[in-house]
């Protein structure tokens, strides 16, 4: 009769050191670690045994919002930056999480190089990253070979689809934007990448892959007052969600949101966001901001503005 291995939970005062001591110095292996931004729970497995590490700092779930919430975060200075998973460091786009339903986060690897990564997939009903500055080279399970993302590249990482970051520029900055807000990101110990199999129309939980190419992409017409260029998200997701880069065309535009979830993230220039329940706020490069449902809301935006759109649903 084959054995079944136990599960030991470890409470630990400090999480990064105790996930430390039982990889690098009792050999055990990462087979899942929870949140990406900071990590606090992680399951390590060897010699028969799984266990799971959690940090013994008490994390205090965030009420629940009585009702959607204006957001708008600055770009701001170095304190605003924390260590998360792999060596990279995060600044938290939504620090309320919408009740635990998004996440966005600007991601940057200071130095450098090969990135310490390994074969791993997300637990996600929705997952994107944007390529805001340098550079990163990326692999994907059924996708084909290693490629590189430059700057105004963007991703869909479908639900559970296996990728690794092999290298980056230094500087590197992306931003990615997800729901849940809390997800588990699980190890592949099986799945080398790349991998013989080419499937770039494989189904992961409903979804296709995407890699968008800035340097390739249309510019369309909005009737909005907008030009803008499609990240193909919306027909890979079957309408779940839409990606997409705006520049302006019209000096005023005048939106109502509608949906889940409607995301902006200033690339260039500056844009001023006014609303009767909200009021005016202006928002320049690396500045973003998320809009409730049903708000009227009037956007301002500079010649030369440039901004990031992300919506749910889809348009």
């Amino acid at each position: 009769m084959a054995q079944r291995a136990c599960t030991v939970f470890i409470s630990c005062s400090s999480f990064a050191s105790g996930l430390e001591f039982y990889t690098d110095e009792l050999g055990f292996r990462l087979d899942m670690i929870m949140p990406a931004d900071a990590p606090r729970v992680a399951i390590v497995s060897g010699y028969g045994i799984f266990v799971r590490l959690e940090s013994a700092h008490r994390h205090d779930a965030r009420p629940p919002l009585e009702n959607e919430t204006f957001v708008i975060c600055r770009n701001s200075s170095a304190e605003a930056w924390s260590l998360g998973r792999a060596g990279m460091l995060y600044r938290d786009l939504i620090p309320e999480r919408l009740s635990g339903r998004f996440i966005a986060s600007h991601i940057r690897i200071a130095d450098g190089g090969p990135v310490p990564d390994y074969v791993h997939y997300h637990k996600v009903r929705f997952q994107m990253i944007y390529c805001r500055r340098g550079w990163v080279r990326v692999v994907y399970e059924d996708q084909g070979p290693e490629f590189v993302m430059h700057a105004g590249d963007c991703v869909l990482q479908p639900p559970e689809i296996r990728h690794r970051v092999l290298e980056s520029s230094t500087g590197l900055e992306v931003v990615e934007i997800g729901t849940p807000a809390e997800h588990e990101t699980w190890r592949d110990h099986g799945l080398a990448l790349p991998n013989a199999v080419l499937r770039p129309e494989r189904d992961f939980g409903g979804q296709r892959f995407v890699r968008h190419v800035a340097a390739d992409a249309r510019w369309q017409r909005s009737d909005e007052g907008f030009e803008f260029r499609d990240c193909g998200i919306g027909e890979a997701t079957g309408g779940l969600a839409s990606v997409r880069v705006l520049r302006a065309i019209a000096p005023a535009l005048r939106w109502r949101p509608a949906g889940e979830f409607l995301f902006f993230y200033v690339l260039k220039g500056e844009m001023r966001l006014n609303s009767d329940a909200y009021g005016s706020h202006r928002l320049a490069s690396d500045d973003s901001c998320v809009v409730p449902t049903g708000i009227a809301l009037q956007v301002d935006a500079d010649a030369d503005c440039e901004m990031l759109e992300v919506r749910l649903p889809g348009r």
